[in-house]
């Protein structure tokens, strides 16, 4: 019964799904982007062709060699310090492993805790997108409304006067019903006189 349980569960949560939606929707919005990233590299390009066509291959070379011994001697100074402290003692080398092993604990845990903070907050995006895609969120603008403003009172009108006198109602009733537009027009119900 529990794995049935879970399954249903699992099957019922929507969450994946608003996960999915709000993905969309961010990628949508960073599309929208793409167009005038790619005039910008347009207006750039023709002045970085321009550039590159202007440079002696030469010197270009020359450069990059320089850079590589550089970096070679660099590399090479650093293996030998790293090489001429290294500690050969065992049970240091063991102690700094269990260190790096234990902060990587930590630090996957911190990583797992970001990953499901940013899966509820793109989820959450995407119930609201999938609420706009439905037009809910304007439904529920309108529920506010309705249940902020008063609802109008019906208005009764009695009949005491004979079918010739009766006049329109007067314009302090048809207010209150302009002032609530989201709820119910009420009309009043008439009586009609007896027959003579």
């Amino acid at each position: 019964m529990a794995i049935t349980d879970d399954l249903r569960k699992t099957f019922s949560d929507p969450t994946p799904l608003y996960f999915a939606a709000g993905t969309a929707d961010l990628a949508i919005q960073q599309a929208k982007k793409v167009p005038g990233i790619v005039e910008q590299l347009r207006a750039e390009a023709p002045a970085r062709v321009e550039a590159v066509r202007g440079t002696d291959p030469k010197a270009v070379q020359e450069k990059a060699t320089a850079r590589a011994k550089e970096a070679q001697e660099t590399l090479q100074t650093k293996v030998t310090d790293f090489i001429s402290t290294l500690d050969t003692d065992l049970k240091k080398i063991g102690e700094s492993a269990q260190d790096f092993a234990l902060r990587g604990v930590g630090v996957a845990a911190e990583y797992a805790v970001k990953a499901r903070e940013t899966y509820e907050k793109v989820a959450e995006h995407g119930e609201q997108t999938v609420k706009t895609w439905r037009g809910e969120a304007a439904e529920e603008i309108e529920e506010l409304a309705v249940a902020v403003e008063p609802k109008p009172e019906p208005v009764e009108v009695k009949d005491d006067k004979p079918a010739e006198a009766k006049t329109e109602p007067a314009p302090a009733k048809k207010t209150a019903a302009k002032k609530a537009p989201a709820a119910r027009k009420t009309t009043a119900k008439k009586t009609t006189p007896p027959a003579k």
